[in-house]
């Protein structure tokens, strides 16, 4: 008897979607936060708006900004090529991939004492939109991940960054060794956040003078390699009340950009 056709889990649909899109250099968002954010974004490079009635009422200011003339469709009919499990509002737009620029025009100091992300490994959507945003919150300059082991810009990872996609630089490069490298050539002061770590987040950073700081962060499980460790000026853990915690990395990256940005105020 012939095996039964099982379903793809989301995670796989989703990578295979992004590979997809990569190949075709355009990106489809969905939602209608992310689309109203992408359309009133000068730099997004703007192809194809696909709208139900209801969201272009809704999203009426950002189309009339952007030029755009949406194509308003029947819900009934309403299929862009995304999942079609995905919570889309009606509102579907097609779109380049930003250019931010690379990592020494964003991060290059200035003057400042900036705080920037990395991300080792971290290749789950929802978790590097969750990051966009908490790095939006906290002021960080950039954050920065290898093209090959990163997530791309998809929808999903886009309305969970629930609009920071468009303010806030995400950077992918070739070698993360090299662009930690480059960072520590501008001053920076990398610290990864590592649960083996001695010391805690406000222990490493209790001593430095106002120097600008890289946290890095590895991908859930596996964590840091051991390369990336040792390209590290200090390893760092969050405390936990009890014996043992564990938290996701988009969490435990907002706990991080938090402690760092409390300790940034008293200088």
């Amino acid at each position: 008897m012939a095996p039964r056709n099982k379903k793809k889990p989301a995670w796989i649909i989703e990578k295979e979607r992004a590979r997809a899109a990569g190949a075709a250099g355009t990106v489809w968002l969905f939602g209608i936060h992310a689309v109203r954010d992408a359309l009133q974004n000068p730099m997004r490079e703007k192809l194809r708006l696909m709208v139900t009635k209801n969201a272009a009422d809704r999203l009426a200011e950002a189309i009339a900004e952007s030029g755009m003339e949406a194509e308003v469709i029947d819900p009934r009919k309403f299929a862009p090529p995304i999942d079609p499990q995905s919570v889309h509002q009606g509102a579907a737009l097609e779109v380049k991939p930003l250019d931010w620029g690379s990592v020494s025009e964003i991060c290059a100091p200035r003057d400042e004492a900036p705080l920037v992300l990395l991300l080792d490994r971290v290749t789950d959507p929802h978790n590097v939109g969750a990051i966009l945003r908490s790095a939006e919150v906290f002021g960080a300059r950039a954050v920065i991940a290898p093209h090959r082991h990163s997530a791309p810009e998809t929808g999903a990872l886009a309305k969970t960054a629930s609009g920071a996609l468009e303010r806030q630089p995400y950077l992918r490069i070739r070698n993360l060794a090299k662009a930690m490298a480059s960072l520590k050539e501008m001053g920076y002061f990398l610290i990864g956040l590592d649960g083996t770590a001695d010391m805690t987040i406000e222990k490493a950073v209790a001593d430095l003078p106002n120097v600008p700081v890289a946290l890095v962060l590895g991908a859930e499980g596996p964590g840091l390699r051991e390369s990336t460790k040792e390209n590290c000026h200090r390893l760092a853990k969050i405390e936990f009340a009890g014996a043992f915690g564990s938290l996701n990395v988009s969490n435990a990256g907002a706990v991080g950009l938090y402690a760092i940005n409390r300790w940034k105020r008293e200088f």
